[in-house]
């Protein structure tokens, strides 16, 4: 079973949530994030670099100290306040019609080593380095990572008793997306959310933040080596996390863009495909997948089906199933000789979020010659794969909206 604590957040008033309140670091580039960043906004704490003119490169040790110095001054000039006592708190986000419902708690850094907070990516370390750096300058998690868990009636009667009471902050972002925040401060409350994770969750599944979650086990782990009164209660032991039941969750696809068609024409392109896939011409209008094993491609101004032939995966194999997996082996491997996802400069990644015009337009403008879109993995499928131990291809899954930043913030003293 996991382990988890309520913590004593640092949040801003609810006067000024919406000019602190940023999106997460990694979701915006320092330029995007230089021109969003109002004179409160929680980026210069995460993307310091924007502060620099020109801007600096973001592990340039003097974005370190300004990183250090902004959040000491955000606290100072009471932008961000600690909340008296450890609480839970209840984050929603609103994507159209749909709401999800996460618990804001600390987890703890040994159920990431003991595999209790499963993950079904790997990490570069050249960012783990990174994030690591910034938790161990900030003592505290100033952002938070995104995690599910299987449904569990008891944690979500506690959510519906606190949503329908007044919240917190409550506000619409740039993209349209809801954010709403309520603090759960009763002690019987916050006792039984406790004991309902202790006893009843078998573990958290990483759905976004996996850096984040490894530098936090890194920086927990390091802390407590060079403590030699270590005694297991530190704060540093733990790390926050926006933590939703797997019912709430909709993971949206993530689609491939191509430079080039690997010295072959587009007829060749086609004439290969046809070994592995039915190709159904759907002219100059968006297509959609329709179902696992559908793919859209985007070539020269027209959008095709291709569906993959019975034989050509395996539904017995967790990976060798999923339709990133199939597109790899049999496409961009096979015909467009892209051999390996993380290293590739031929390739980009376009989260689903962005709409299919986005890969006709990548490839419209020349940019690209090729595109495809993919069916969306599903929750049952990333969860089944983190317990079978296995890891998905990159770029796999896309959740949205994304979490804000800086409505809580734990602080590792």
């Amino acid at each position: 079973m996991v382990r988890v604590k309520p913590f004593a957040a640092l949040r801003p008033p609810k006067s000024i949530v919406t000019e602190l309140a940023a999106p997460p670091y990694d979701v915006l580039d320092s330029v995007e994030a230089k021109e969003m960043a109002g004179e409160k906004s929680l980026l210069h704490i995460t993307k310091p670099e924007i502060d620099f003119d020109p801007i600096l490169p973001d592990h340039d040790q003097r974005v370190y100290d300004k990183a250090v110095a902004n959040f000491k001054e955000w606290q100072e000039k009471g932008w961000l306040v600690q909340d008296s006592k450890s609480c839970y708190y209840v984050y929603a986000q609103t994507m159209g019609e749909r709401t999800q419902y996460g618990i804001v708690l600390c987890a703890h850094t040994d159920d990431y080593a003991e595999g209790k907070i499963k993950k079904h990516e790997l990490t570069r370390k050249d960012k783990e380095d990174d994030r690591m750096i910034h938790v161990k300058i900030q003592r505290a998690n100033i952002e938070p990572v995104f995690f599910a868990y299987r449904d569990n009636e008891g944690i979500s009667a506690i959510v519906s008793k606190y949503i329908a009471g007044e919240s917190e902050y409550r506000f619409v972002d740039e993209h349209g997306f809801g954010h709403e925040f309520w603090v759960v401060d009763e002690d019987a409350d916050i006792e039984r959310i406790t004991e309902l994770f202790t006893n009843e969750v078998d573990a958290f599944y990483v759905a976004d933040g996996h850096h984040r979650t490894a530098a936090a086990a890194r920086v927990g782990a390091e802390l407590r080596a060079a403590n030699p009164n270590h005694n297991g209660s530190e704060e540093y032991n733990y790390f926050m996390a926006v933590c939703f039941p797997e019912s709430h969750l909709r993971i949206i696809d993530y689609n491939r863009v191509v430079k080039d068609l690997n010295g072959l024409a587009p007829t060749q392109i086609i004439g290969m495909l046809g070994e592995d896939f039915d190709i159904t011409c759907k002219g100059s209008e968006i297509y959609h997948p329709q179902e696992l094993h559908d793919f859209a491609m985007y070539l020269q101004g027209k959008w095709y089906s291709l569906k993959a032939r019975p034989g050509r995966y395996d539904d017995n194999d967790p990976i060798g199933v999923l339709d990133v997996t199939i597109l790899s082996r049999l496409v961009l491997d096979k015909i467009l000789g892209i051999k390996d996802l993380r290293t590739d400069k031929r390739i980009d990644f376009v989260g689903g979020i962005r709409g299919l015009e986005e890969l006709s337009r990548r490839v419209d403008s020349g940019e690209m010659q090729i595109a495809f879109a993919l069916y969306p993995v599903s929750m049952t499928q990333l969860l089944n794969i983190a317990d079978s131990g296995c890891i998905m291809p990159p770029k796999t899954t896309w959740f949205e909206p994304k979490l804000r930043s800086g409505l809580a913030i734990h602080k590792l003293d």
